[in-house]
């Protein structure tokens, strides 16, 4: 078995959720005089790929520690989306199961194709990437629970609808903006659709129910979009964890690694070496191809 990485570089560029406390790095020694190079990190946990726990939300829910390998360990279903969202829609149940096979008891990654906007990439938007990505509504979070889905990974932001959460609140351009989208798109005001009733579902409703989430997914996905994989999610042993920066990998086997490193070698990369979302938009047309009944 071969490691591709769905972990996006975590440098103190790599923005924290919006209000949270980013990276921040600082030495505190150095080889001159001391013989060893030493660092003090600060952050929250919500900065750079990461594992919301179900403490997060949850007060009675398990820490990070509690989590197990065969919870955070098992067959994945990675999904597209990208052909079928824009900034600020919804994405259904249906929409990914028309493009991959979705089992019960999977981890299921979803790519909204706004890994594109990390700060990694060449066409990074910080303020796209967190404030305008697709999310799911209630419908979404009732099929995950009937699927009893281990956990879910975004390439984006948030697992929720950035309207669906404070974030309509602190930036009321951006949800004017949405307003007008839905209303054009869906027949209705967003807070029409997104009530207070369901105000940050994926969290609120799916982590009593053990079902928690990573954001910021991204590193080399595109390689692997619509298909089924092994996935890996290693967040430290966090004892009190509500929530962790993690390392998340699929794992392929020998021969399938071989020829995705053949298409990776004609991929344009990023400087920190992962491919280059918007600068190979034929690997979406690959993923096309692996839909259900192509």
């Amino acid at each position: 078995m071969k490691i591709i990485d769905l972990t996006i570089p975590l440098g103190i560029g790599t923005p924290p959720w919006p209000t949270y406390i980013p990276l921040q790095v600082q030495y505190f020694k150095r080889l001159a005089p001391n013989g060893a190079n030493g660092q003090v990190v600060t952050h929250s946990n919500h900065v750079g790929t990461h594992l919301d726990g179900e403490i997060h939300f949850y007060t009675p829910g398990k820490d990070i520690a509690e989590l197990d390998f065969d919870y955070l360990f098992h067959d994945a279903a990675i999904v597209d989306l990208s052909d079928c969202t824009e900034d600020y829609d919804v994405y259904t149940s249906a929409m990914v199961e028309e493009r991959v096979e979705v089992k019960e008891g999977d981890i299921l990654i979803i790519s909204t194709g706004y890994h594109q906007y990390g700060w990694d990439q060449p066409t990074a938007d910080e303020v796209r990437y967190m404030i305008k990505h697709p999310g799911p509504d209630r419908e979404f979070a009732e099929w995950a629970k009937k699927k009893k889905l281990r956990w879910i990974g975004v390439d984006c932001g948030s697992a929720d609808h950035p309207m669906n959460t404070k974030i309509r609140d602190w930036m009321p351009k951006e949800a004017e903006e949405a307003d007008k989208h839905f209303r054009k798109k869906y027949g209705k005001a967003l807070k029409e659709v997104f009530t207070d009733d369901k105000y940050q579902l994926m969290h609120l409703e799916m982590f009593n129910h053990s079902i928690i989430h990573a954001e910021c997914v991204g590193g080399d996905i595109d390689l692997l979009l619509n298909r089924r994989v092994k996935v890996g999610c290693f967040p430290w042993r966090f004892v009190d964890g509500e929530s962790s920066i993690a390392r998340i990998v699929a794992f392929v086997e020998d021969d399938e690694y071989e020829e995705l490193m053949v298409v990776k070698a004609k991929c344009k990369l990023t400087k920190h070496g992962d491919v280059a979302t918007a600068l190979n938009p034929w690997l979406n047309e690959e993923a096309k191809k692996r839909r259900p009944g192509k």
